[in-house]
């Protein structure tokens, strides 16, 4: 099987490479009126969530672009609630280009020799949108194959739009681009790892309104 790693040569060598219902307040109300009713959603209200990427360096924060590729975020968000992600790391990490995680086999330090190869255990379709690689744009890596995407994701640290249409863009960093610059720049050793590792403690799906 091909590595999840996705194939980035060319670019490489360019780059160097977001609840509650309010209580009526109903202490002193008169006997001589109704109190009136809580207003409640409507039928169809939604919630925005966001995705808080709690690190070894810091939080970060990710909003969805939930028109873009709705399959692919649901994917995302599964996991996450699942705990899927907790105690990955970064095992990628290309300045001026991206930092990449979401392998489960990252929990491991022994297995190191295969970081970049792992999965949930299946692959997802490529929903490839109008959505630019740009500076703290989250994307699903993958191998040859578009659809092969599974849990591994990169956020960029450049803005390598080369990769557009090719890679499922699915949402933006809104807040830890000073993570971000952190994880990026740190030193490295072939291929691309990090020498500290830059863990992933979790990542929580959380209502957008909750971080106000």
């Amino acid at each position: 099987m091909l590595p999840i790693e996705f194939t980035i040569v060319s670019v490489r060598k360019c780059v160097s490479v977001l609840f509650g219902l309010a209580l009526c307040c109903v202490a002193g109300y008169s006997n001589a009126a109704e109190p009136a009713a809580a207003p409640t959603p409507g039928p169809g209200a939604k919630t925005n969530e966001v995705a808080v990427i709690t690190t070894t360096e810091g939080t970060m924060v990710i909003q969805f672009w939930t028109d873009a590729a709705p399959k692919t975020i649901a994917n995302f968000k599964k996991l996450a609630s699942s705990g899927f992600y907790d105690g990955t790391c970064f095992h990628r990490v290309i300045k001026g280009f991206m930092i990449q995680g979401g392998d489960p086999l990252t929990k491991d330090p022994a297995a190191e020799a295969r970081w970049g190869t792992g999965d949930p255990g299946y692959k997802i379709d490529a929903e490839f949108n109008d959505h630019s690689h740009v500076r703290g744009v989250i994307s699903m890596a993958r191998s040859m194959s578009p659809n092969s995407a599974g849990s591994q994701f990169f956020i960029c640290h450049g803005s390598p739009t080369q990769l557009d249409h090719q890679y499922t863009t699915f949402g933006k960093l809104i807040k830890g681009d000073d993570v971000l610059e952190k994880i990026a720049t740190t030193p490295t050793h072939a291929p691309d790892r990090p020498d500290k590792r830059m863990g992933i403690i979790s990542i929580k799906i959380v209502p957008e309104q909750s971080l106000q």
